[in-house]
């Protein structure tokens, strides 16, 4: 028996190989499936199921493709309603693979036709469950996501959760291995752990949520706590989940369009698209094409799309290095932006060679931010962070309007005078900067090396530990 966690980091997500004898089985699989079909090939066997712990909302997963292009059945729990044909699974119904058993557990909580997957070894011990958005490590899934499709509350949600937990998981061996479906970072939780494998014992222990002495109405008020929106594009995806997608063929073919500068201005012209910068952020910040977007794909490239662009149909041109282009459409297949109608041929060298306008962001180091505010206290900072990030140690006297708000913020801004952006690194303060200036605000001045390196060389408003307010 084999069972390979295939991870991706930048949507905190874990994909699951699972072979014995000649057969394999798929857990929540990625949009591309290639890496699955070439490691069944690879080993020689049959991939005969392909589950879905449930609709998932933060990506887009490879089930239909997968399904096919290997003819083997789609597994949901109870309650599931798909589009498509699928085996619908009753709850403790099993499924062998090779001299193993899959048996489903319906966990409903996080949403109606959650369900966890319980692994029986061959020798028939219960070996490791593979709980989806269920249980986290560190955490539970949020029970509001489903609202967008049944007429429920997050906190009965909340209750169902509990007894998922307390009647299916918690009775079962503290040795019991538990893969979750995504890991900190997720947008499908609040508490996660960064460890992505650990066992159901230690969860025990560490798990708020799985306190013994924790009753229904402490677990509701907990888990429903502090929840902040969804992302625009979570019920987006949910529904390509339950009602089937493009195939990830025909979305790389249309996105991998090399267009000449010509090409491309009148295509980011003509069809209203919305021209996406991926490079690195300090290439971005020398050159860029006026009134782009920048969100890099050496960061978290897929979340920040979804949440930025919100509408998964949206045209998009993208600026991209010599040989990522499929990475780059891949990557934004995963969360369901399947509309990439090109990329600029020759990157930004043709499009100067062409004569073609550019633009900057003007930006700071620390060392001479420190010696404009020696000369001016006053100046206006502006923490694009999480308003968790800001609560632990900001900047006194910034104001944090984190990036996922920016848009809503536009009209606070100074307008005549210069204002200094930072976020932890780098990264998220340069996709506030580009937003501001496809806007039209161009006072902005990114803070170089973000947060990190204000602490590594203080300025006078040194680093504190109290909430600064919006």
């Amino acid at each position: 028996m084999k069972i390979e966690q295939i991870y991706t980091g930048c949507l905190a997500q874990g994909a699951y190989y699972i072979q014995c004898c000649d057969e394999a089985a798929i857990i929540d699989p990625l949009r591309e499936v290639s890496p699955y079909l070439e490691r069944a090939e690879r080993d020689g066997v049959k991939i005969k199921y392909i589950f879905e712990t449930h609709f998932h909302a933060d990506f887009v997963s490879g089930h239909v493709t997968l399904a096919e292009k290997t003819g083997a059945p789609i597994i949901y729990g109870p309650n599931a309603n798909p589009s498509y044909n699928a085996h619908i699974a009753k709850d403790g119904e099993e499924f062998q693979i090779g001299k193993i058993r899959i048996r489903v557990l319906h966990t409903p909580g996080h949403t109606m036709e959650s369900t966890t997957y319980l692994l029986i070894d061959k020798e028939g011990k219960e070996h490791a469950i593979f709980s989806g958005d269920t249980l986290f490590l560190g955490d539970v899934g949020r029970p509001d996501l489903a609202q967008k499709t049944a007429d429920i509350t997050q906190e009965q949600l909340a209750g169902m959760l509990y007894d998922s937990l307390r009647n299916k998981i918690m009775p079962l061996p503290d040795e019991l291995i538990v893969y979750p479906a995504h890991g900190a970072g997720s947008a499908c939780g609040k508490n996660m752990m960064k460890e992505t494998v650990d066992t159901l014992g230690n969860q025990k222990k560490l798990n708020y949520a799985l306190r013994e002495d924790m009753s229904k109405e402490e677990f509701i008020q907990e888990v429903t706590n502090g929840l902040l929106p969804p992302p625009a594009y979570f019920p987006l995806n949910v529904k390509l989940n339950k009602e089937g997608y493009e195939s990830i063929d025909k979305v790389l073919k249309k996105g991998m369009h090399a267009l000449s500068p010509g090409e491309f201005e009148l295509a980011a012209n003509g069809t209203g698209a919305v021209v996406l910068d991926v490079r690195h952020q300090n290439e971005f910040a020398k050159c860029h094409i006026p009134r782009s977007i920048f969100i890099g794909l050496n960061g978290d490239f897929a979340p920040w799309v979804g949440a930025l662009i919100k509408d998964i149909k949206q045209p998009i041109l993208l600026i991209v290095e010599e040989g990522m282009v499929k990475e780059a459409v891949t990557r934004l297949s995963r969360v369901g932006f399947d509309n990439v109608i090109g990329f600029l041929k020759g990157g930004l060298d043709s499009w100067i060679k062409e004569g073609k306008d550019i633009d900057t962001v003007q930006s700071v180091s620390v060392d001479a931010l420190r010696e404009i505010m020696e000369k001016n206290a006053s100046i206006d900072l502006i923490d694009v962070r999480r308003q968790s990030e800001n609560f632990s140690e900001h900047v006194i006297g910034a104001v944090n309007y984190p990036l996922s708000t920016i848009n809503q913020k536009l009209s606070s801004l100074p307008e005549r005078y210069p204002f200094y952006v930072y976020c932890a690194g780098g990264y998220r303060s340069m996709i506030a900067n580009s937003i501001l200036k496809s806007r039209g605000i161009h006072n902005a001045i990114d803070i170089s090396g973000g947060f990190k390196s204000i602490k590594e060389s203080p300025i006078p408003r040194s680093a504190y530990a109290c909430p600064s307010t919006l």
